[in-house]
């Protein structure tokens, strides 16, 4: 544990990440590759806790532009977030690894609810904690979600794990050609620039608590036990 830059983690990982290339669903070998990943992370001795999102099954803000009354559409978007827990837990605990879900909407016959000292006792018990449906309320997203749970966790950095982007740029790299790749920003900067990473409510949730927040390619082999290792890869954002 001496090597280790971060000894309790979030990782933040989006739905698109548990689809691989097909985008849509879940995609079981894709999401065992992620947990394979991940398991060398825990194996470090580190602190894991998972936020997942919904984005491979459904997007509130999607059903809202079709007609759907957007409390409702994002209630069904937190459900998908729960079957990508319980996908990812699954391959977790098929590669070794003590896994619990824990939901913010109660469903106790397939996860715990969430309760916070319970999931820190979790942790410092070696297991891996993975949360789901999102804040429990509507109209927030899982980007808050993660620096909400990092914050009562007291996480010392939230790693949120890209699909197919290595970092913050000032536009889209996968659109703009010439955009800028930052390496150092502060959780102000990210506001103050429009910077379309997380939502303003978690960038100022993660700045009034002091959060570290780690933007990097999850695509790259690797990368996450890079970051908990300490090299400097994709955009480091703290401070205020």
């Amino acid at each position: 544990m001496s090597d280790i830059k971060y000894k309790r983690v979030l990782l933040k990982l989006s739905g698109e990440a548990l689809a691989g290339d097909q985008g849509k669903g879940i995609n079981p070998p894709e999401i065992l590759k992620v947990a394979e990943e991940i398991k060398e992370v825990h194996d470090l001795g580190v602190q894991i806790a998972i936020v997942v999102g919904g984005g491979n099954m459904w997007r509130g803000e999607a059903g809202a532009e079709i007609g759907m009354e957007r409390a409702q559409a994002d209630y069904i978007g937190m459900l998908g977030t729960v079957m990508n827990a319980l996908a990812l837990q699954d391959s977790l605990e098929s590669v070794g690894v003590p896994t619990r879900v824990q939901t913010a909407i109660e469903m106790r016959q397939v996860a715990e609810p969430y309760i916070r000292r319970k999931a820190i006792r979790h942790l410092e018990k070696g297991r891996i904690v993975i949360f789901a449906a999102g804040t429990g309320s509507p109209y927030f997203s899982t980007d808050t979600t993660a620096a909400l749970r990092a914050s009562e966790l007291n996480a010392e950095v939230i790693l949120m794990a890209k699909n197919g982007v290595d970092g913050i740029y000032n536009a889209d790299p996968k659109v703009d050609p010439t955009a800028k790749k930052y390496t150092k920003l502060t959780h102000m900067d990210i506001i103050n620039k429009g910077l379309r990473v997380m939502d303003t409510t978690a960038s100022s949730l993660s700045m009034d608590n002091n959060i570290t927040l780690v933007v990097f390619n999850m695509n790259n082999r690797g990368n996450i036990k890079k970051v908990v290792e300490g090299e400097e890869i994709g955009t480091t954002v703290e401070g205020k």
